[in-house]
């Protein structure tokens, strides 16, 4: 006969998988500092192409600074952010709200001291098409987009959120287009590499998925409020 099956404790996926990707970025960071050579020239070959082609497509490129600068500002991530965990205090969900505020803080910590540690200057062009502050990695724009998207997604299956598959699959879509497009902006406009770019969204989907995880098991513990525990009204 068989034995009783073994459930894995609430988390585990996320924390397994966001430590994965959080070892992945810290490989490629490591590997990009260093410089392993096939990865050097990688970036090298990237921002070239792509500052080439944003030099000779100025309009592909301003449409690229609107994108970066207003549709995929952190600003915009965080004021989205924002936004919800406004709504989730007014519906008394505060455990969930500040959890959700906390992860987005501790993201903006995360990324601004690696950034200070790091200290990876960004590319230099003679013909820049574009400026960013801070050192290179991790990609702030990258990380931030993936962290929120991933915190915001996780939110709308952890709360039940009205809509239904359909609804969360458009979601996730627009989620993953919005992340790639952070990434291939930052690079077309020559102020990241491509390794910057990949590290900040290793990272910060490792994080959303680590906080989701923590979640988890402080509800299976109790430790979650019971106003947190009740699913939205349809």
């Amino acid at each position: 006969m068989r034995g009783p099956i073994r459930r894995s404790p609430p988390g585990a996926w996320q924390a397994a998988v966001a430590a994965a990707l959080g070892a992945a970025a810290v490989l490629l960071t490591v590997l990009a500092l260093l410089p392993w050579q096939p990865l050097a020239a990688l970036d090298t070959d990237v921002a070239s192409t792509l500052h080439t082609a944003a030099l000779g497509n100025p309009g592909l490129t301003r449409a690229n600074r609107v994108l970066t600068d207003w549709v995929w500002d952190p600003w915009a991530f965080r004021l989205l952010v924002a936004v919800v965990v406004v709504w989730l205090l007014w519906r008394g969900e505060r455990a969930l709200g500040w959890w959700l505020a906390g992860t987005v803080l501790v993201g903006s910590g995360l990324q601004q001291g690696l950034k200070a540690a790091l200290a990876r200057e960004r590319p230099q062009w003679r013909e820049p098409v574009d400026s960013a502050h801070y050192a290179a990695m991790p990609s702030g724009h990258a990380m931030t987009a993936a962290l929120v998207c991933v915190v915001l997604l996780w939110l709308w299956r952890e709360r039940g959120l009205p809509g239904g598959g359909v609804w969360w699959r458009s979601a996730a879509v627009i989620g993953c287009v919005s992340v790639v497009g952070v990434a291939f902006t930052r690079v077309w406009l020559g102020v990241h590499w491509l390794t910057d770019t990949l590290v900040g969204v290793l990272l910060g989907t490792a994080l959303g998925l680590g906080s989701a995880a923590a979640w988890a098991a402080l509800r299976a513990g109790g430790s979650r409020p019971e106003a947190a525990r009740r699913p939205l009204r349809r």
